[in-house]
């Protein structure tokens, strides 16, 4: 379903000022170890579908890179990747979504940049209005939506679409308890479906409960691969380590 071969990302630093001389060195003889932030360098994994994957590691890892390259947002440096099926992500709290549209308007046209036709989003935009739990606001603007009503929006949105693939990157670390529940309930019977999830999240007690594998990164780096609970607890032993001998 999902396979990276050999992939790195970088980023151009930013610059200040240069000499004409340095400027016509660089375009000539560019050092891309200088100039570049390596924020992912040479991933490789493979997800099968159906399976489930976590993505961990401290801040500045490469989790955000990796999970932009999944979605498309980003194209790699190096390496290969291949994605089967159609992916839709929650990477950032109501990304895609414009505030001077209303609640019904965004789902419409999320659908549409999916590629699903207005009869096909007709006959499920019922069943993502009342999951969303906001019924009563879904005419209003976003713009006047709460933090919570946003993200539940946004979440019953790309769950309720069907993809093959959903990403998501912290954002079931907003919104109630009750609301968390229900979507933790809604993954269950999406991977119960067999389609995959590929999760970022800091809460390894939340990935353990809804991803069966796990890459942990580091600097950019794979520093492990493999079953869930196994790649988790070398983590949080890793971590706990650093917090004793800070």
């Amino acid at each position: 379903m999902i396979e990276f071969t050999n992939v790195s990302k970088g980023f151009r630093r930013s610059q200040s000022r240069l000499l004409l001389r340095d400027y016509v060195q660089k375009l000539v003889q560019p050092n891309r170890k200088k100039d570049y932030f390596w924020a992912l360098t040479d991933v490789s994994f493979h997800l099968k579908k159906g399976e489930s994957l976590a993505v961990i590691g401290p801040n500045g890892a490469g989790k955000s890179t990796l999970l932009s390259l999944v979605a498309g947002l980003a194209q790699p440096d190096g390496g290969k990747i291949h994605i089967e099926g159609r992916v839709a992500g929650l990477l950032e709290l109501g990304s895609g979504f414009h505030p001077d549209l209303t609640g019904s308007e965004n789902v419409r046209l999320n659908a549409a940049l999916l590629g699903f036709s207005r009869l096909q989003t007709e006959k499920m935009y019922d069943e993502i209005v009342e999951f969303s739990g906001i019924r009563d606001f879904i005419n209003e603007p976003l713009r006047t939506y709460s933090t919570g009503m946003v993200m539940r929006l946004a979440f019953s949105t790309a769950i309720n679409l069907d993809p093959d693939v959903i990403l998501i990157d912290e954002v079931l670390a907003v919104g109630d308890q009750e609301f968390q529940a229900r979507c933790i309930d809604k993954i269950h019977a999406f991977r119960a479906a067999g389609k995959t999830i590929f999760a970022v999240s800091h809460a390894v007690g939340t990935v353990q409960q809804l991803c069966d594998r796990a890459i942990w990164l580091d600097h950019g780096k794979v520093e492990m691969f493999g079953g869930i609970w196994k790649v988790t607890e070398a983590y949080s032993g890793v971590e706990t380590a650093n917090a004793q001998n800070a």
